[in-house]
C-alpha cells in the first residue's frame, strides 16, 4: 500500500487541479503571511471549494490567535487544520472539541527526546507531521531531519514525514521510515511558492501513487 501524499503550499487552481489529477491524497493551503506560499482566506476558501470531495484539504496555521483561528476555520472549512508553530496540546484539544476537522501538529524532529515529548499530543492531535526543526520559517525550507530517529519507533499517534523531500529521495524516506504519509512543498517547486507540475508528477510517481 503506497503512502498518502500531501502536496502543501498550493496557491492556484491550475496547480491544485494538477496535484489532484496526478494522485495526491491531500493538499495543503498555507495561511501565514511570512511564507512565500501564503494565501489569503478568500483564496483559501475558493481553492478548498474547488477541491471539495476530490481530495482532503489541510489549512496550515502558525501560532495564529484565537480570533484568526476561528475566522480561518469558519471561512475555509478545511478537512484538516494543521498547526505549524508552538501550539500546545491544550490548544489543539480545544480546537478539536469545537471544529469538525482533523487536527494535525507539525513537529521539528531534532533528537530522540522530541519523540518522547510528542506523546503529550496523544488525544489532542489526529496526526503528527515530523519535519526539520524550524529555522527562519517553520517549514517549507527544503531542509530534512535525520530519518534514522524514526527507525523502529513505536508511534502512538498517526504520523507522516515532511521536510527536504524532493522526487529524488522520497522513495528512500519511505523505505527508511515506513512513513504512512509524506508531505512535500518546496521539493516540487521551480521557485519559492511556484509549484512545478512535472516535479509534482515525478514526486507522486516516486512515492508509488
Amino acid at each position: 500500500m503506497p503512502p498518502l501524499v500531501k502536496i502543501c503550499g498550493l496557491s492556484t487552481p491550475k496547480t491544485l487541479d494538477a496535484a489532484i489529477r496526478l494522485g495526491a491524497t491531500h493538499i495543503g493551503l498555507v495561511h501565514y503571511e511570512p511564507s512565500p506560499r501564503h494565501v489569503d482566506l478568500k483564496t483559501a476558501a475558493e481553492l478548498r471549494q474547488r477541491a471539495q470531495g476530490r481530495v482532503k484539504v489541510a489549512l496550515l496555521l502558525v501560532n495564529a490567535s484565537q480570533q484568526l483561528t476561528g475566522e480561518a476555520l469558519s471561512q475555509v472549512r478545511p478537512d484538516i487544520v494543521q498547526f505549524h508553530g508552538n501550539e500546545t496540546p491544550e490548544w489543539l484539544a480545544a480546537v478539536k472539541r469545537l471544529v469538525p476537522a482533523e487536527v494535525w501538529k507539525a513537529v521539528g524532529l531534532a533528537d530522540a527526546g522530541t519523540l518522547e515529548r510528542v506523546r503529550r499530543y496523544d488525544g489532542a492531535a489526529d496526526r503528527i507531521l515530523f519535519d526539520a526543526p524550524a529555522a527562519a520559517l517553520p517549514g517549507g525550507t527544503g531542509a530534512r531531519f535525520d530519518w534514522s530517529l524514526l527507525k523502529n519507533h513505536r508511534h502512538t499517534i498517526d504520523w507522516g514525514v515532511a521536510g527536504g523531500l524532493p522526487p529524488a529521495n522520497v522513495a528512500q524516506a519511505i523505505a527508511e521510515t515506513g512513513a504512512p504519509l509524506v508531505d512535500v512543498s518546496s521539493g516540487v517547486e521551480s521557485a519559492p511558492g511556484v509549484k512545478d507540475v512535472d516535479k509534482m508528477a515525478a514526486f507522486l510517481k516516486a512515492a508509488g501513487r
